[in-house]
C-alpha cells in the first residue's frame, strides 16, 4: 500500500498530478524511483498526443553567463496565457536558455538539420570507417552520426542541470505536469569570443 507522504513526496520532486504519482507509485510497489521512470514513459506518451496542438501563448528567457562574455536566449511556446503565467513556466524557459548558453546547440531538433550537413558529416565519417571491414562500416558510419547529431541538437543534448534526462525528457515532463502542448520555438547563442 502506498502511503500519502510517498504521493506527496514524489509529487513534490516531479510536479505531476497526485493522482499519476500514486498510479506510477503503486504500479512500481512502492518504488519511488521506478515510479520516477513510469513517470517519464508517460510524459513522452502524453506530450505525443498532444504534439498536434496549436501554440498560442508562451516566454521569452535568457541566460547570461561568464561575467556577460556568453547568453543563450529561447522563445517557449505553450498553448495558453493560464500556463505561460505559471511562476514554473519561465523558469523552465530560463533552465533551457542556461542550457542553450552552456552546451551551444545548433539545432533545436533533427528535422532543424540541412541535408547537406547530414552529407558533409556523414561523408567524413565514411572516410574514417574506410580501414574497417565492409560489413561493419555502415554500422559505424550509423553510430558516428547518431551521436554527432545528438551534440548539435537542443532536444537530444543531456540536460545541463540533470545529465540522466536530455532536453526533450525535460519539456515532455513539463507537457505532463501542465497539461498542455510545450516546444521551443526559437533558441539563439551569443557569445564575445
Amino acid at each position: 500500500m502506498v502511503t500519502t507522504e510517498e504521493i506527496k513526496a514524489l509529487r513534490d520532486e516531479t510536479g505531476v498530478s497526485v493522482m499519476q504519482c500514486k498510479k506510477a507509485l503503486e504500479e512500481a510497489g512502492g518504488d519511488v524511483e521506478k515510479a520516477k521512470v513510469i513517470l517519464r514513459k508517460a510524459s513522452a506518451a502524453i506530450a505525443a498526443k498532444k504534439a498536434d496542438r496549436t501554440l498560442g501563448a508562451g516566454v521569452a528567457a535568457a541566460y547570461v553567463h561568464a561575467g556577460g562574455s556568453v547568453l543563450g536566449a529561447v522563445v517557449l511556446a505553450c498553448e495558453t496565457d493560464f500556463v505561460s503565467k505559471n511562476p514554473e513556466f519561465p523558469r523552465l524557459a530560463y533552465d533551457i536558455a542556461m542550457h542553450v548558453a552552456a552546451m551551444n546547440p545548433q539545432f533545436i531538433r533533427r528535422e532543424d538539420v540541412k541535408d547537406t550537413d547530414v552529407a558533409a558529416a556523414k561523408a567524413v565519417f565514411e572516410d574514417e570507417a574506410k580501414d574497417r571491414p565492409a560489413d561493419m562500416q555502415s554500422k559505424i558510419v550509423s553510430g558516428k552520426l547518431d551521436a554527432y547529431l545528438a551534440e548539435k541538437i537542443l532536444l537530444d543534448q543531456p540536460f545541463v542541470k540533470d545529465a540522466t534526462q536530455t532536453v526533450r525528457q525535460l519539456i515532455e515532463e513539463a507537457t505532463q505536469k501542465f497539461g498542455e502542448k510545450i516546444e521551443v520555438t526559437r533558441m539563439e547563442r551569443l557569445s564575445v569570443r
